[in-house]
């Protein structure tokens, strides 16, 4: 199966903070990398800053436009030796409370965190086929496991993302292809506003830094698990809120003040 130094990789959302760092350590690894964003000049930019110009491809495409996801399966299928793992990295949310949201950024939530990689997925399976030990990495979110108020709308998207790689990796279970998700606690990148930051310093959440999200991600591409939760005492929440969820609403609604006085501010 392919370990970093023979991963032909697709990165998606590689201008963000958790992308430049998984895309930093793949490169060290040995990987060579197709790096999409939005933005063509931040990726130029990234590619100089990284090196290894040889082993860097970009494609600045829209994840929520249909042509622009068919220009990225094309650049996937002409990269040498085809693209044989998929990271599915993209992600946006806005915190908030859900009523007060606007029904554009609700939309676009689930456009971007769910229907996109979906669709993109559905673009590259026939790619994958074709490659040995190919393999597909879905970033979701401590919150595609816990409802946690404020992230409403991103919690049903990123569930759904979750929903969707488990239903894929048991339905290609008789493929050559592999499906992980991988759910990081809170970041520290500049997805997160001030309020947000500030919420977790009261609530004494951790915030990790994105090298070591790039970690895990390196490291499940040489395991190939099913899934993996980062970060403690969340992988102890998950578990609670799987088996006993009236002890994690009890916790939360303790908290409710705090994350409504934070979602205004």
């Amino acid at each position: 199966m392919p370990t970093p130094p023979e991963s032909r990789v697709l990165l998606t959302g590689a201008t963000g903070g958790i992308g430049q760092a998984i895309a930093r350590q793949l490169l060290a690894s040995g990987a060579k990398l197709l790096l999409q964003g939005r933005d063509a000049n931040a990726l130029a930019a990234l590619k100089q800053r990284l090196g290894h110009p040889n082993a860097v491809q970009t494609v600045a495409a829209d994840l929520c436009v249909a042509a622009d996801r068919a220009r990225i399966a094309d650049a996937a299928r002409h990269f040498p030796g085809g693209i044989n793992t998929v990271i599915h990295n993209a992600g946006w949310n806005q915190f908030g409370l859900f009523e007060e949201q606007s029904v554009h950024s609700i939309d676009y939530t689930v456009q971007l965190n769910l229907q996109a990689p979906m669709l993109l997925t559905h673009e590259l399976l026939p790619l994958l086929h074709l490659q040995r030990g190919a393999h597909l990495v879905f970033i979701t979110s401590t919150f595609g496991r816990i409802g946690h108020p404020g992230y409403a709308a991103y919690a049903a998207a990123k569930f759904g993302l979750t929903g969707f790689a488990e239903s894929l990796r048991r339905e290609l279970s008789d493929c050559d292809i592999a499906v992980t998700t991988l759910s990081p606690r809170a970041t520290r990148t500049a997805l997160n506003p001030a309020n947000v930051v500030a919420l977790n310093a009261a609530l004494k959440v951790q915030m990790d830094e994105p090298a070591v999200v790039a970690s895990a991600v390196v490291d499940a591409l040489r395991t190939r698990p099913a899934r993996r939760q980062l970060g403690w005492p969340e992988k102890l929440f998950v578990r609670i809120n799987a088996v006993f969820p009236r002890l994690v609403d009890r916790a939360l609604a303790k908290q409710l003040p705090l994350v409504k006085r934070y979602a205004r501010s």
